[in-house]
């Protein structure tokens, strides 16, 4: 078969050999590349290699300098163009510059070292300094040019990503009402009592539960969230029909809304998205995209206000929560870093009488994490809002948790708990309970007895007992159980209770029975 011969005229030559010029320098010259959590204003953590990693042409050389160094490191890109260093950090303070070069220059300055802090969880840690109490005077005063806040945007993936979308900012009344009140007043205790910079990593999304935020890896490797993941894979199953029944209902709501613009009468909530790719209640999806970028960036620890959306699953979650702490600590691979956490707030109606609660039994999954290295925990048993599962009161929550880390991380003397319940010990017709973390003495918040205690016999029926403090015990009884077997005290989802210590931290709600609860069996 004879063929036409084409030819190419010199101008079209030459074009076509400057395309495949410039092509094959794309293929040759890649510019090096930082992640998002590296670069302007970022604070290192002090007393711990700095990590500096990014990417580059495979087999490209990358040299690091830094302003208080006189040396450089040079680091050759791997084969798959992933580059990494280690460094010492200078003294807490600043600022200072770093240079990479490779194919290009990247020049990053007002760096400060100090200290560094995930802020990660649902709503509670997501809710702004706009938002928090006093709002017009805290933002007002918020000109803090030393503490750095990162927002990592939120976003869901199937696997782990290298990257997240994000940059560093100063403190100051123009940055800061956007930020998780929960982790600017917690940061801005620690710099205050510090005196050093604080960086904070601001991660979270509201409504998510824990199994978003930890590994599939780890997830698999459970019997006991087992059922976490077959939910995911029959809703992934289901979603093209999930996804088609959702526009019909969007539609009609379409028309709702504007049949009740035209009336004047209120518009009708929008339809949920299914559950289903993208969604951020996927198991792993929030840390792959928002956890797994910001690994192995130099942290001292995390904070965490995280719970509701698992108080269905309570009993699951004494093991989830624990498993999704070492899961962070073993792939950040910088030990058992400080993790600290916040109990849930009192919320909903006031029951009148002893019962069950979900709310009750996910504050005890929490005070049973304790049991894991280097933790603490901050009761807010006391500041929550019956009618507001978001109390405004976001302050004192970031005082308590400052509180655990400036004792425990940082060494200072000071009292940083409300009574803990340690043991109890039956005697006739009363119980006596005793405590850990009683400071200056045990002490009811306001005049009046104790509140909040209920007791029970062989039967399991609670009844609200009477309870006085006793030196460092409370004694707990009720002329209706005569030989009582069990304590519980603040057992539900919005208590009446008033136990703490004289330094007015409140005490931990807990029980000494381990009957089977309401969310025994729910996984």
């Amino acid at each position: 078969m004879n063929r036409k011969r084409m030819t190419l005229s010199e101008p079209s030559l030459v074009m076509l050999s400057l395309v495949m010029l410039l092509a094959g320098a794309g293929v040759i010259v890649a510019d090096v590349r930082l992640p998002a959590i590296i670069g302007d204003n970022m604070v290192l953590q002090q007393g711990q290699p700095v990590s500096v990693w990014g990417w580059a042409e495979p087999g490209e050389q990358v040299m690091i300098s830094t302003s208080w160094h006189a040396m450089s490191w040079a680091v050759t890109t791997s084969q798959n163009g992933k580059w990494a260093s280690r460094m010492t950090p200078p003294e807490a303070g600043g600022p200072h510059e770093m240079t990479i070069r490779g194919n290009n220059e990247i020049a990053i300055s007002n760096i400060m070292v100090g200290e560094v802090w995930v802020c990660s969880g649902q709503s509670n840690m997501q809710w702004a300094v706009r938002q928090a109490a006093n709002a017009e005077l805290e933002i007002a005063e918020a000109d803090y040019p030393d503490i750095r806040l990162f927002t990592v945007e939120r976003t869901v993936a199937d696997q782990p990503q290298s990257d997240c979308k994000g940059s560093w900012i100063s403190c100051s009344p123009e940055t800061v009402p956007g930020f998780s009140a929960v982790g600017y007043f917690f940061g801005r205790e620690l710099h205050k009592k510090l005196d050093v910079p604080v960086g904070l990593i601001h991660t979270s999304w509201g409504g998510t539960p824990a199994e978003a935020w930890t590994r599939r890896g780890v997830l698999k490797a459970d019997t006991d969230f087992k059922p976490i993941l077959e939910r995911y894979d029959d809703a992934i199953a289901e979603y093209p029909q999930a996804k088609q029944e959702h526009e019909r209902k969007l539609e009609q709501w379409r028309q709702a809304v504007e049949k009740a613009e035209a009336e004047g009468t209120k518009a009708p909530r929008r339809p949920r998205e299914p559950f289903g790719p993208g969604h951020p209640h996927s198991p792993s999806g929030l840390y792959n995209a928002m956890i797994a970028p910001l690994i192995p960036y130099g942290i001292q620890g995390a904070i965490w206000y995280q719970g509701e959306s698992n108080a269905s699953r309570a009993s699951q979650y004494r093991k989830l929560f624990p498993a999704m702490i070492e899961n962070w600590r073993k792939d950040w691979g910088r030990g058992d870093f400080p993790f600290l956490f916040v109990q849930l707030a009192n919320f909903r109606e006031v029951k009148t009488e002893p019962g069950e609660s979900d709310w009750a039994e996910l504050r005890e999954a929490q005070l049973m994490t304790l049991a894991l290295p280097n933790t603490g925990m901050a009761v807010i048993i006391d500041i929550g809002e019956a009618d507001d599962i978001h109390p405004k009161n976001k302050q004192d929550v970031g005082r308590r948790l400052a509180s655990w880390a400036l004792a425990q991380t940082y060494g200072q003397k000071l009292v940083y708990s409300g009574p803990m319940y340690t043991s109890m010990q039956a005697d006739g017709n009363r119980i006596i309970l005793r405590f850990d973390h009683v400071g200056g003495g045990l002490a009811a918040a306001e005049e009046g007895p104790l509140k909040g205690f209920a007791i029970a016999g062989a039967d399991r029926k609670f009844v609200w007992a009477d309870a006085r403090i006793d030196g460092e015990t409370i004694v707990v009884s009720s002329d209706k159980v005569s030989e009582p077997v069990a304590a519980r005290y603040a057992w539900a989802d919005n208590p009446v209770c008033n136990l703490g210590n004289k330094e007015g931290l409140p005490a931990s709600p807990f029980r000494t029975d381990d009957w089977p609860g309401i969310t025994a069996d729910n996984r």
